[in-house]
């Protein structure tokens, strides 16, 4: 196990490092620049800009000097559009909000995600079966899209008994809407999920010699079924959970948190070189980090795969 940590952590530092070069040499080689959206500048104003910034250097030595400020100062550069602010400073403003609604969005898709795709698979083709996957079924065919407006429609505008939008740390209104927004598709695809691995493994044939043997059904599902079953779902879950703490576009502008998802789309319409980077390579690292954790999951709930 730990052999496997060690390999996939030095691993981890070329893939980020590509993923640093890639995104650098996409991002230079769209249309536009970060000083030319608003209105055109004279040669001279534009070069001065671009010297103050590093751009008026070779594309190599760009990068170069970026690598060298994120690996060894964690410095992702000063922003170009919102003045006098770094990008640690943005990321630090956002990235807490993003994770404390999507952490409990996490866990809130995770728990009724689970619950429901069990009691579906255990009660399968009863009337309890048929209300979970009436439920998931609902829920995916209301992404946040849709259910962010359809939240603030009738929690606000018309019970007000929730704020449409806003921050306030510590206070409960500001977190339940963009949290239900944010768990109700997540949580009916793990739904779904648990519920197609459970019924394959409600069929196995450990199972039937559980029975067999005259074991109660709550020990069978919980020592012999549910691990097994949670295989393509801790599969799911790694990406899902990156996605869910980085922000969600339309939770951020729906609400107005001022999560990392708005950050991030106002960086690309507006060629903000380093916002952009420097919230790109937060997903990658994330990313890799919890497919890690994936992967040691699977070896602790299938023992053949530390082989």
């Amino acid at each position: 196990m730990l052999n496997l940590i060690l390999k996939r952590l030095a691993l981890a530092v070329p893939t980020v490092l590509v993923l640093i070069v890639f995104s650098f040499l996409l991002m230079h080689a769209a249309p536009g620049g970060p000083f030319t959206a608003e209105r055109a500048l004279s040669p001279e104003i534009l070069a001065n800009l671009e010297a103050k910034y590093g751009l008026d250097q070779p594309l190599y030595k760009q990068i170069l000097i970026y690598i060298n400020n994120v690996v060894f100062h964690f410095d992702f550069g000063p922003s170009f559009i919102y003045k006098d602010r770094s990008v640690n400073e943005i990321i630090a403003q956002g990235f807490p909000i993003t994770l404390t609604y999507g952490s409990i969005a996490f866990v809130l898709a995770v728990g009724t995600g689970v619950s429901l795709g069990v009691m579906a698979a255990i009660y399968h083709n009863s009337w309890l079966d048929y209300v979970a996957v009436g439920i998931s079924i609902g829920a995916q065919v209301l992404p946040n899209f849709v259910m962010a407006p359809i939240l603030v429609l009738v929690f606000t505008l018309l019970l007000g008994w929730l704020p449409g939008g806003g921050w306030e740390y510590g206070d409960p209104k500001f977190i339940i809407m963009p949290v239900i927004a944010l768990a109700t598709s997540f949580m009916a695809s793990i739904a779904r999920i648990t519920r197609s691995s459970m019924l394959e493994v409600m069929n196995a044939n450990h199972i039937r010699t559980a029975r067999s043997k005259g074991l109660p059904t709550r020990q069978i599902i919980l020592r012999h079924a549910l691990k097994p079953a949670m295989l393509p779902v801790i599969s799911y879950l790694g990406p899902t959970f990156v996605t869910m703490v980085t922000g969600s576009v339309v939770v951020d502008l729906f609400f107005s948190t001022g999560g990392m998802g708005l950050f991030f789309v106002n960086a690309a319409l507006n060629r903000d070189y380093s916002v952009m980077m420097g919230i790109t390579i937060l997903v990658g690292v994330l990313t890799i980090f919890f497919n890690l954790v994936v992967d040691i999951l699977y070896a602790w709930i299938d023992p053949k795969i530390r082989l």
